[in-house]
Parts: structure tokens; C-alpha cells; sequence
């Protein structure tokens, strides 16, 4: 049988000649097309990244080199061993058993102890109590609750410090009239057994918004068919909170923590306006110590310590953060 004109091999020379010269006359635009994005990439790049350099990368690495030396040269780890065997920085002898003075880093940790789960925690549920309620006031709330967060930190630290004021101070005025004794019902802020804990309460007003309003963004997402299925099987809004609302808000939860334990971790503007680390050290944290130490004390070498120290604590949870937006 003779072979159609039309039925030509697929294999053959002549097709491949027919699909391979539009190819060969694309691939240098296409080449070049990509350059020039690069090109262009890195030209709108390039002034974020040379400021970037300037004056993050610089500094850190700088106040690492300067870690390691101390006046009379280089120290190694030793600035690192004077800053844990230093009263201000921890004091074990004291911690749990007389009233602060404990030492920075240990007001740090007890701020988060205390802090981390509160503010975290509350958002949460206020975030899931004003999803399920349809009331006219509720916007009201969450503005109140979230005016926390856009109120300046110097502004919070002055607010914190009338609030525990003994004249002006509501929670010692009350604490007052009910009888309790000095000093809840004097100012918080003028004394070692309280000075830290108002301003730790002060601060779960600051923050509470934050985590209000991210675990209010991930209610949102949630499929609401997930709850009416819940509901007809006869679950409780007990049950459908620890099982439907909590897995689900996992993600945005730990997020919210790893934010918060940062932002815990390097807190300054409020102690500096409301406490100055007083009195006598008894709200002192790691960031004033660092100021302290490098504009007070005028000592480089230990202030760039205390501030490779919080870089220190800071790094596994900026890592793990950083890997979970990768591979998002």
C-alpha cells in the first residue's frame, strides 16, 4: 500500500528542523528577558539591602567582636562568665525566697512565665467570645482591647505608672478600700514586692490586642460548616472549641507565642518611663541593663554582652520562625 503524503514520520529530520528553529531563535530573548529581570530584581533590591547591611548586619556583627573583649583586651567568654556570676544580671539567692531584686535575666524569664500564657491565652478567647456574639457593642470591645497594641510603649509605660499610682492608681485605691495592706494599697511601682508584677499586668493590656486580633484573623478561615456539623452531632461549644477550634488555630497560636516571646525578651520602653529598673533593681531586665551599662557606665564591651546574650535566647525561635514562613 503506498503511504499517504499527509502521514509523515514524527521522528524525521524535517520535524525536527520545524520545531527546533523557533526554538533556537527564543531561547536567547528568553535567556535575555531573564537577565534583565535579575537585573532589575536586584536594582530595587539593592537600596533595602545596602541599609540592611548598614545598619543591621554591621552592628550585630560589631557588638559580637565587641563581646569578646573587654578593656584590658581580648576576654573570649569570659564577659559571658562575669555577666551570669553578677548580682544584676542573676541572683539565685534571692529568687523565689526574699522579694526582688532576682536579677535581669531572671525578671525577663518570669515576665514571660507569667506574661506568655496570660496575654496569649486571653486573646484567644476573647477572640472566639466576640466571634459568637452579634451585639452592637462588641466592636467597642475589640477597639478597647486592641488600642493596647497602637499605643506607643512610652505612652504605655506612663499609663502603667498612674494606674499603680497610690493617689491616682485605681487597682491600689480599690485594693485600699477592701482592706489590703501596704504595699497593694500603695503605689505597686514604688516598691520591690510589686514593682515587677504591675508592670507585667500593665503589659497583657499592652499586648493582649495582638493575639486578639491574629487568633480573630484565623477564626475567620475556619469552614463554619466544620461547627454546624459539631451540632447536629450534638457537640458542646465546649467540645468544639478543644476539637475543632484549638487544632485549627494551632498554626496562628504558635506564631503569636514566638512573637510574643520576643517582644518579651527585648521589652525596654515600658520599664525605662514607668520603673527605671527600680526600686533598687526590683524591675530591672535585660535590655536596661544593656543601656545602662553602655550609656551610664559608659562599658562597651559589657553592654554588647548583655545584647549577644538576648540575641542568644532569640535565635531559636527566630530560626523556627524563619523555617516555618520557608516553607510555607
Amino acid at each position: 500500500m503506498r503511504s499517504s503524503p499527509r502521514a509523515e514520520p514524527k521522528g524525521t529530520g524535517e520535524g525536527k528542523s520545524r520545531v527546533g528553529l523557533p526554538l533556537l531563535f527564543w531561547r536567547p530573548f528568553r535567556r535575555r528577558g531573564r537577565k534583565e529581570e535579575w537585573i532589575a530584581a536586584l536594582g530595587f533590591l539593592s537600596i533595602g539591602l545596602l541599609l540592611i547591611v548598614l545598619f543591621v548586619i554591621w552592628p550585630s556583627i560589631r557588638t559580637i567582636w565587641f563581646s569578646l573583649f573587654d578593656s584590658e583586651g581580648f576576654a573570649g567568654v569570659r564577659n559571658f562568665a562575669r555577666l551570669f556570676g553578677d548580682r544584676e544580671i542573676v541572683d539565685l539567692g534571692r529568687f523565689l525566697r526574699r522579694e526582688p531584686p532576682w536579677g535581669a535575666l531572671l525578671h525577663n524569664f518570669v515576665w514571660i512565665l507569667v506574661h506568655l500564657p496570660v496575654s496569649v491565652g486571653l486573646g484567644l478567647i476573647l477572640a472566639v467570645v466576640f466571634s459568637k456574639i452579634r451585639s452592637w457593642w462588641v466592636g467597642i470591645a475589640r477597639g478597647a482591647i486592641y488600642l493596647g497594641i497602637v499605643t506607643p510603649l512610652i505612652v504605655g509605660g506612663v499609663i502603667i505608672r498612674f494606674l499603680f499610682d497610690k493617689h491616682a492608681g485605681m487597682a491600689p485605691q480599690i485594693l485600699g478600700a477592701l482592706g489590703a495592706p501596704t504595699p497593694w494599697s500603695a503605689g505597686w511601682t514604688a516598691y520591690p514586692e510589686t514593682a515587677l508584677l504591675a508592670l507585667v499586668i500593665g503589659s497583657i493590656w499592652l499586648w493582649t490586642g495582638f493575639s486578639m486580633v491574629l487568633h480573630s484573623a484565623g477564626l475567620s478561615t475556619i469552614d463554619r460548616e466544620l461547627y454546624e456539623a459539631a451540632q447536629i452531632d450534638g457537640a458542646s461549644e465546649l467540645a468544639q472549641f478543644r476539637y475543632i477550634t484549638l487544632p485549627l488555630l494551632r498554626p496562628v497560636t504558635l506564631v503569636v507565642a514566638a512573637m510574643t516571646f520576643l517582644w518579651e525578651l527585648k521589652i525596654f520602653d515600658i520599664v525605662y518611663v514607668a520603673t527605671m529598673g527600680g526600686p533598687g533593681g526590683a524591675s530591672n531586665v535585660l535590655a536596661l541593663e544593656m543601656y545602662f551599662s553602655a550609656f551610664r557606665e559608659l562599658d562597651p564591651y559589657r553592654a554588647s554582652a548583655i545584647a549577644t546574650l538576648i540575641t542568644l535566647f532569640s535565635l531559636p525561635v527566630g530560626y523556627w520562625f524563619a523555617r516555618r514562613r520557608l516553607r510555607r
